[in-house]
């Protein structure tokens, strides 16, 4: 989903004269589903046709290699070019117009934008929520509302206490505007919030879309861009200064002493930064995609989209290789796996340690000697011991739904984010589009209401 940002430049500069057609070829069992595939249409805004490729014909047709694959078609079909991996948007447009130029004198272009129906997304007051934090102090649940582009934060009972964004995306202005300084909460602020972590009367944000932390202050009303450039890095590097440095989807954040941990989906590592000195720098992982245990620099991850520091200890969830992993904080420390395997190893297997199989689990909370994981294509939640890595099925039958009740019989829709406050786990269910509830010591699971709104 990277890619999208720069497509959709792409078709709105060339609306009439550029088609771009979506070919899905999943990786995951839960991803071949139509269902699911539409989900992401929706969630993501996709303009353009997409086809599911379940049985990866499409892809073998092409002889596909890597995601993303771009295949550049003439307007007699044949194809004339391909690109493995993300891209500089500056060097695609001067290919595309060059293409252009050469083909229309065959007089095969046909001028005019495509008619196309969009999918639509059913009116509800939160839409696809990503990630969830709390404020056990407060009694404050902070809720990244992510394709409504805000953040709200509630009581615990669901009584809305702030809203932080006005549901426009900064990317809809001009580009100075996606990198600002103390702008007002009904202001665009987000493009797709995900990570949020609260310190007293701060908090802060990971925003996917425009690759960038954001700083707020609840005392002032006011929202600051603490870090990135409002561009998507396409290349590694050792940071710098946090205003000077592009990112790459940061996904979820924690904080520690000073330090605001980073989860760097993009570049397939874990980020950290001072937040005094305004420097950040790669914390784990040497940016390319694999599972390997090793000392920080030169261990391999694979898009880490939750973190949390627990016990001087940096556990997170390795979505791509299905896997819990923990890091030291120490600087010779080590990156160790708990629960996965590979690239390939995924599946929906409660046991100890490697022998339990997450399916792409995109969050995790820790409490007291528990990691929670929403186990996101497993649509479950699940619990690991962190002595004996014992993985159990807290809620969740498996099966895709809406369904509430006692835990084993309970639906979810590819939960991403969750916290525990208590004895309740608060989850954001995010095709659901609700927070839901698991209550700890009756196993009963029911949704959040929100009011005030």
């Amino acid at each position: 989903m990277h890619v999208l940002p720069q497509l959709r430049k792409l078709e709105t500069k060339y609306a009439d004269i550029l088609s771009v057609v979506g070919v899905h070829s999943a990786k995951f069992n839960a991803e071949k589903s139509s269902d699911n595939v539409r989900e992401a249409v929706r969630r993501y805004r996709i303009g353009h046709p997409v086809v599911n490729d379940a049985e990866f014909e499409i892809w073998k047709s092409y002889a596909a290699r890597a995601w993303p694959t771009l295949m550049f078609l003439d307007p007699s079909g044949k194809v004339i070019g391909r690109h493995e991996g993300e891209f500089p948007i500056e060097v695609l447009d001067r290919v595309i117009a060059e293409m252009i130029s050469e083909h229309e004198p065959s007089g095969l272009f046909r001028r005019g934008a495509l008619k196309l129906q969009p999918e639509t997304i059913e009116k509800s007051i939160l839409s696809f929520p990503g990630k969830i934090t709390a404020d056990a102090e407060r009694n404050w649940l902070v809720i990244s509302d992510s394709n409504n582009r805000r953040v709200i934060i509630t009581d615990i009972e669901g009584k809305v206490e702030v809203i932080i964004g006005n549901g426009e995306s900064p990317l809809n202005k001009d580009a100075s505007q996606v990198v600002f300084i103390e702008r007002g909460f009904a202001q665009p602020l987000f493009d797709n919030p995900q990570g949020v972590v609260i310190d007293g009367e701060t908090l802060y944000v990971a925003d996917a879309g425009t690759h960038t932390i954001v700083k707020v202050s609840l005392v002032a009303g006011t929202a600051t861009t603490v870090a990135g450039t409002g561009e998507q890095s396409l290349y590694k590097h050792k940071g710098g200064e946090a205003l000077r440095i592009p990112l790459n989807s940061p996904y979820d954040l924690s904080l520690y002493d000073g330090v605001l941990y980073i989860a760097m989906a993009g570049f397939h590592q874990l980020w950290s930064m001072n937040i005094v000195e305004g420097t950040l720098a790669p914390f784990a992982g040497d940016g390319f995609e694999d599972i390997v245990d090793d000392l920080k620099t030169v261990a391999r991850l694979a898009q880490p989209y939750g973190v949390e520091v627990s016990n001087n200890a940096v556990f997170f969830i390795d979505s791509e290789t299905s896997s819990l992993r923990v890091s030291a904080i120490a600087e010779e420390g080590r990156v160790v796996t708990l629960v996965g395997k590979g690239l390939f190893d995924f599946g929906d297997v409660d046991g100890v340690g490697k022998d339990a199989l997450f399916q792409h689990p995109q969050g995790l909370a820790v409490h007291n000697d528990v990691i929670y994981v929403a186990d996101s294509y497993n649509n479950k939640v699940k619990s690991v011991a962190i002595g004996s890595l014992q993985v159990k099925t807290v809620a969740g039958s498996g099966k895709l739904g809406d369904v509430n009740g006692y835990s084993t019989t309970a639906q979810f829709s590819e939960p991403a984010g969750l916290v525990v406050v208590g004895d309740r786990i608060y989850v954001a269910d995010t095709n659901n589009h609700k927070i839901k509830i698991i209550e700890l010591t009756t196993n009963e699971v029911y949704s959040l209401v929100l009011t005030g709104l």
